[in-house]
C-alpha cells in the first residue's frame, strides 16, 4: 500500500523546461504542481470527506442523547439498537478507512514527492545557469534557497489539504448542523466566523512579509559562514576571526531581529483567538441553553452545539497556526524564488546542433568583452588558430588572457564579436557538446569533495580502471595517491580529497586535474598556468607529458613562466585587451618588444605582474 501511494508520482519524471520560469508565486508553484494535479483532487475529495464525517459524529451523538432519553433502556435498544450497531460499525471500519486514505494520500504520495520534484527541478534548473551567475551570489546561499524552498513548498501544500480544505468543509457543516438544530444557533457562529476571517486576514497580511523577510535573513547568514568556512585557510593565514564574527555577527542579528518580529505577529494573535474563542463558547452554548429554557431546543441540541462549539475552540487555534505556516511556507517560497526562478541567461540558441568537430581551428574575430564596464577585458581582439597549432598567451594581469579563454569556453557570451571552431560560431552550437571538445588544466584545480577516482574520472566517465591509472601516471601522480587516506579510513584512488581537494597541496590537485584532462583526450586543449603549483623537479618530470598531450591538439597556453611557452608554435602578447605582437620566442626575442623585455626582467622564469587578471 506505502509503496503504491509513493509510486503515484514520479519526482523525476520528463517535463519541459523552461529557460525563464514563471515570476508570479502562485504560477510558479502551479507549474510545478502539475504531475501532482490528479492527486490533489483525491486529496481535496477526501479532505472533505473527513470533514463531513467529523461534524456528523457531532451531529450524531447529539441524536444518541435524544433517543436515550426517549424512553426507557429495553424500549430504546429495541427500536434503535440495529442503528446503534451499524454506526459503531461505521466508526470502528469505514471512518479509519477514509482517515486512512486521507492521510496516505497526503503523507506518502503528496509530502515526500512534492518536495523532491521541487528540489530536483529547481537543482536542475541552477546548475544550468552560467558561471558568472554563479561568481555573483554567494554558493551558501543558493543552495540554502535550494534546500529551504522545497520542504516550504510541500508544507504549504500540505495545508492546504490538511486544514485549510477541512477547515472550510468543517464551518459549513457546522452552521448546517446548528441551522437544523435551530437557525437561531447559527446567529453567532456566523458573528464569530466574520470575526476570526478579519484576525485571519490581518494575521496573514503581515506573516507573508515577515516570513520572506525572515527567511532572507536566514539565508544571508548560511552565506556569510559558509563563505568563511570555505575560506577558513585565509582567514586563518591573516588572523581575521574576530573580522568574521563582526561579518557573521551582523548578519545572525539581522536574523534574530526579524524573527522578532515574525513572532510578535503570532503573539498578538494568539492573544486575540482567546478572545474570540470565549465569545464563541458563550454565545453558542450561553443561546442553546436559554433556548433549551424556552422549550426551543432539545437536550440532544445542546449537547451537539456545545460539543461542536468545543471542537471549534481547539481546532482555531490549529487552523490558525496551519494558516500561518501556510502563509510563511509561501514567504520561504517566494524568497526563493529569488535564486530557483531566475531565468537562463546563457542559453543555446534555438535548433542549436552539437558541434562538429573537424580539424579544431579556433578564430576571435573582433572580440569585445568589458564585463559590462568601459574598462578591463578585451577590445576588438582578432586572432585565429590553426588547428594543431599551439600558441602561447602571455600580457599583464588585467591584459585579457583569461577573458579569452572565459568566452572561448562560453562561461559568458562576448558582448561584441564571434568566436568560431572550425568556422561554426560557437553561440550556434550546444555548450555540452563545445565543452566536451575541450580540455583545461587551470592554475586552480578545484576537486570535487569525492574520492581520487571520482575526481579523475570526472574527465571520462565510461573510461577502464587501467586507463584512469595510466592517466594518473602520466601526470605524475599515482605515486603520491597510493599513499593518500582519508580520516574514513579509504585510501589511494578511494580516499576522499577534501571540499575543493584542500586536504592536497596544490601541486597534487594540479596533478589530479592534469589526469583529469589527460583523460578526457579533448582535442582543443586550455593550460591556464598548468604547472604553477608544481616545484621544479616535478614539472620538469611531466615537461614531456605534457608535450605529449599536446601532440595533435590545438593548444592554448597561458603562463607566467615564460619558459613553460618557449616551444610554442607562436606566442602572442596581450596588453590593454588587444594583441601587441606575436611571432616565435625567437622572432619576439629579435623583435625587442613587449615580450624581450619580459624576457629580460623575468626572475626564475617568471612574469612580473601587477594587475588583477580578468
Amino acid at each position: 500500500m506505502f509503496r503504491f501511494l509513493e509510486n503515484l508520482v514520479d519526482p523525476y519524471g520528463p517535463y519541459d523546461e523552461v529557460d525563464a520560469p514563471p515570476q508570479k508565486l502562485w504560477a510558479f508553484l502551479w507549474s510545478y504542481s502539475q504531475p501532482f494535479k490528479k492527486v490533489f483532487v483525491w486529496a481535496a475529495i477526501l479532505s472533505l470527506m473527513v470533514a463531513t464525517v467529523e461534524v456528523g459524529l457531532i451531529y450524531y451523538m447529539g441524536r444518541v442523547v435524544d433517543v436515550l432519553s426517549s424512553g426507557d433502556p429495553a424500549q430504546v435498544l429495541a427500536q434503535y439498537g440495529t442503528e446503534l450497531v451499524l454506526a459503531a460499525v461505521f466508526i470502528l471500519i469505514i471512518r479509519p478507512l477514509i482517515q486512512a486514505a486521507d492521510v496516505g494520500i497526503l503523507n506518502n504520495a503528496i509530502l515526500p514527492n512534492y518536495g523532491t520534484l521541487f528540489r530536483w527541478r529547481a537543482h536542475k534548473h541552477v546548475l544550468r545557469q552560467s558561471v558568472g551567475w554563479f561568481e555573483n551570489d554567494f554558493a551558501g546561499r543558493i543552495a540554502n534557497r535550494i534546500m529551504q524552498a522545497p520542504p516550504a513548498a510541500g508544507e504549504a501544500v500540505f495545508q492546504v489539504f490538511d486544514a485549510i480544505t477541512f477547515s472550510l468543509a468543517y464551518a459549513v457543516g457546522a452552521f448546517v448542523l446548528l441551522t437544523q438544530a435551530d437557525p437561531r444557533l447559527a446567529i453567532p457562529l456566523v458573528v464569530w466566523l466574520g470575526l476570526y476571517a478579519c484576525l485571519v486576514m490581518w494575521t496573514m497580511k503581515r506573516v507573508g512579509p515577515a516570513s520572506k523577510a525572515s527567511s532572507d535573513a536566514r539565508s544571508m547568514t548560511t552565506g556569510r559562514v559558509v563563505d568563511s568556512y570555505s575560506n577558513i585557510h585565509s582567514v586563518k593565514l591573516f588572523a581575521h576571526h574576530e573580522g568574521e564574527l563582526r561579518f557573521a555577527k551582523e548578519a545572525i542579528e539581522q536574523t534574530r531581529q526579524t524573527f522578532a518580529r515574525e513572532m510578535r505577529i503570532f503573539t498578538i494573535m494568539d492573544v486575540m483567538l482567546v478572545a474570540l474563542n470565549g465569545l464563541l463558547i458563550v454565545g453558542v452554548v450561553g443561546w442553546a441553553i436559554w433556548l433549551w429554557a424556552q422549550g426551543s431546543a432539545s437536550v440532544g441540541a445542546v449537547a451537539a452545539a456545545t460539543a461542536l462549539t468545543l471542537r471549534l475552540n481547539a481546532m482555531t487555534g490549529w487552523i490558525m497556526w496551519a494558516l500561518s505556516s501556510f502563509f510563511r511556507s509561501l514567504g520561504v517560497v517566494s524568497e526563493g524564488m529569488e535564486t530557483i526562478a531566475q531565468p537562463i541567461a546563457l542559453v543555446d540558441a534555438e535548433q542549436a546542433q552539437p558541434l562538429a568537430l573537424r580539424a579544431g581551428e579556433v578564430e576571435f574575430k573582433a572580440l569585445t568583452h568589458h564585463y559590462g564596464r568601459n574598462q578591463g577585458g578585451l577590445d576588438a581582439l582578432s586572432l585565429k588558430i590553426g588547428a594543431g597549432e599551439k600558441v602561447g598567451l602571455i600580457g599583464r594581469s588585467g591584459a585579457g588572457k583569461s577573458t579569452l579563454v572565459k568566452l572561448l569556453l562560453r562561461f559568458y557570451d562576448p558582448e561584441g564579436g564571434v568566436i568560431e571552431i572550425d568556422g561554426q560560431d560557437i553561440t550556434g552550437v550546444t555548450q555540452d557538446s563545445l565543452r566536451q571538445v575541450t580540455g583545461m588544466v587551470s592554475q586552480d584545480s578545484s576537486l570535487l569533495h569525492r574520492s581520487v577516482r571520482d575526481n579523475i574520472l570526472y574527465g571520462r566517465p565510461d573510461a577502464t580502471e587501467a586507463e584512469m591509472i595510466e592517466a594518473a601516471k602520466r601526470a605524475e601522480a599515482h605515486e603520491f595517491i597510493l599513499d593518500l587516506s582519508d580520516p574514513e579510513g579509504r585510501t589511494g584512488y578511494d580516499a576522499h580529497v577534501g571540499e575543493r581537494g584542500v586536504k592536497l597541496s596544490g601541486g597534487q590537485r594540479q596533478r589530479i586535474g592534469l589526469a583529469r584532462v589527460i583523460l578526457k583526450n579533448a582535442p582543443i586543449l586550455v593550460l591556464d598556468e598548468a604547472t604553477s603549483a608544481l616545484d621544479s623537479e616535478v614539472e620538469a618530470a611531466i615537461q614531456d607529458t605534457l608535450y605529449g598531450v599536446m601532440e595533435g591538439k590545438t593548444v592554448i597556453a597561458i603562463a607566467h613562466r615564460l619558459s613553460t611557452i618557449a616551444h610554442m608554435d607562436r606566442i602572442v602578447v596581450l596588453d590593454g585587451g588587444k594583441i601587441a605582437e606575436q611571432g616565435s620566442h625567437s622572432a619576439l626575442l629579435a623583435k625587442g618588444g613587449l615580450y624581450a623585455g619580459f624576457w629580460a626582467r623575468q626572475s626564475g622564469g617568471f612574469l612580473n605582474t601587477d594587475e588583477t587578471d580578468l
